[in-house]
């Protein structure tokens, strides 16, 4: 069989959604779907060393069962039992109902069962219990055999018949001989802006767009041998762009993988789908936690928070009830330049990411809704302190609607701890601004950033200079002049004056319509007096 080309297997899966649209929420059957892509992806692996090891070993099973178990996940025989009836005196034995490797075949062969969605749960449940150390949890909130989200028995059964017949087909081979891993985690990263843009306001929870992932991730500038973090991970978009940006940046192959990539995650499938996404990159010693990082922070060491060279984050825009209350008493002390307030937990987010970057050299890159640069109050104070303590790096202002979940114009700010006192651009005084709102890509729903957009912000960040319209260089007198209030048009003056208007010559059309109109009239007139006449 040839090689699997991207857009073959990013077509295949999407039609795979047949089978739920208009009848299952996206936001809800999107996890049906990429969990099955990542049985299916295990699956064809574990079929691909199969093949090999028979190949090797010819017909013996236990040295081909031992290499299995080596495998990266390791695939178990389910054994189904059932207990016959006994008396007083026999309590009974168990007898074999059915005996087969906890794969996507073995499901593919029993899809006609009476009891397919319990049969698919026994093979992630028994998957799970096997990869404890990668696995566990990661399909803790999946059912297959729910009525609730799948629909009565009938219908159910006759969905997931078609799921899996739906990754049967060619396309969706991911054995390694046919396809790179690449081109899976590509489609995984496919299916999720895809589900995002069908989710609306549902999405915020597990995506960013990639061109604000990708920009983002420049921004934060990841090196080989750094830690990375996302505290409000999603999916994992944003960790995965700084991945690949390392790669991107890195001399050698090695280098390029040269990272650790820890992240936090609040909401407990998009968690799930976080973990099976470091997987299908490959990143299988990413670490990412399932709990609420403003509350319950699980990246710790020694009890203080873990501390990571670039933090990278899209948290939830002004976030209601984050924990205010007891934000004065954080046990890591993250909230002593204030406590934002507790219907906006904007400044919350931020002031966790810059107390987890490191001294004199971490970095931080963040997406913020417009009112974090000038909202007052406690907000205020502590964008004060951050700039006063010349952690502030750059704002950049973006386009609005770029996100499936709303069209507000977003910004970027830019954090460095290298600018503090002793890091090694202490010298640094001023904050730069860049205005890109209204460089974008129009689309049907939803505008985007192009390649060329990118590299006009990249190149005028690296340059750090004046640029009439777009870009400007604040030093600190200047903000301290406008109150620490960091509106991108106090700094950015984009205003364009109209075409002066000659009077004179719109005088002359007015003139020259009346004329026109008069003789429509005329003419008018003209036609109703012969119709009268007709009549």
């Amino acid at each position: 069989m040839n090689k699997i080309d991207q857009k073959d297997i990013n077509n295949a899966a999407w039609a795979a959604c047949d089978t739920f649209r208009g009848v299952v929420d996206p936001a809800q059957y999107k996890d049906y779907i990429l969990v099955m892509l990542f049985l299916k992806y295990i699956s064809d692996v574990w079929q691909d060393h199969y093949e090999e090891y028979q190949k090797q070993y010819g017909d013996d099973d236990v040295r081909i069962r031992r290499k299995l178990e080596r495998e990266r996940f390791v695939l178990p025989i389910i054994k189904l039992t059932e207990k016959t009836r006994g008396d007083e005196n026999n309590k009974g034995v168990d007898t074999l109902l059915d005996e087969f490797p906890a794969t996507y075949y073995s499901l593919y062969e029993r899809r006609s069962a009476a009891n397919i969605g319990e049969l698919i749960n026994i093979v992630l449940d028994h998957i799970e219990e096997s990869n404890k150390s990668k696995l566990e949890g990661v399909f803790r909130n999946i059912d297959f055999n729910s009525e609730a989200n799948l629909g009565r028995t009938k219908d159910r059964n006759k969905r997931l018949k078609t799921l899996l017949e739906d990754f049967n087909k060619p396309q969706l081979s991911m054995k390694p001989s046919l396809v790179s891993e690449d081109v899976i985690g590509n489609t995984y990263i496919y299916l999720i802006e895809r589900f995002a843009s069908d989710s609306g306001k549902k999405a915020g929870e597990f995506f960013t767009p990639l061109k604000v992932t990708e920009l983002v991730a420049k921004l934060a500038g990841p090196k080989p041998g750094d830690r990375i973090c996302d505290p409000a991970c999603g999916s994992g978009g944003l960790l995965i762009q700084a991945a690949q940006e390392v790669a991107r940046s890195a001399g050698s192959a090695q280098e390029g993988r040269n990272f650790a990539l820890f992240g936090q995650e609040s909401n407990g499938s998009t968690w799930a789908l976080c973990r099976m996404n470091m997987f299908l990159h490959s990143f299988d010693s990413a670490r990412v936690e399932w709990c609420d990082t403003l509350n319950s922070p699980l990246l710790v060491e020694n009890d203080r928070l873990m501390k990571f060279n670039c933090v990278v984050a899209n948290p939830p825009f002004s976030l209601d009830k984050w924990g205010a209350e007891s934000a004065e008493s954080d046990q890591y002390n993250r909230f002593w330049r204030g406590v934002p307030p507790k219907s906006k937990g904007d400044w919350a987010f931020i002031s966790h990411m810059v107390e987890t970057a490191l001294e004199k050299q971490g970095r931080v890159a963040v997406v913020v809704p417009h009112g974090v640069l000038f909202r007052g109050a406690a907000e205020g104070r502590i964008r004060e302190k951050m700039i006063e303590e010349n952690l502030l790096d750059a704002v950049i202002g973006l386009p609005g609607n770029l996100f499936p979940t709303t069209n507000i114009p977003v910004a970027i700010l830019v954090f460095d701890r290298s600018r503090e006192k002793g890091g090694v651009r202490e010298e640094c005084k001023n904050v730069f601004f860049v205005d890109a709102s209204r460089e974008f890509v129009s689309g049907k729903n939803m505008n985007t950033l192009s390649e060329a957009h990118i590299g006009k912000i990249m190149k005028t960040y690296a340059a750090r200079a004046e640029e009439e319209k777009y870009a400007h260089v604040a030093e600190f007198v200047e903000i301290k002049e406008n109150d620490f209030n960091l509106n991108i048009p106090r700094y950015v003056d984009t205003f364009e004056e109209e075409e002066e208007i000659d009077i004179d010559a719109v005088q002359v059309e007015i003139d020259d319509l009346e004329k026109e109109l008069v003789d429509v009239r005329r003419q008018m007139a003209e036609k109703l007096k012969q119709i009268n006449r007709g009549a």
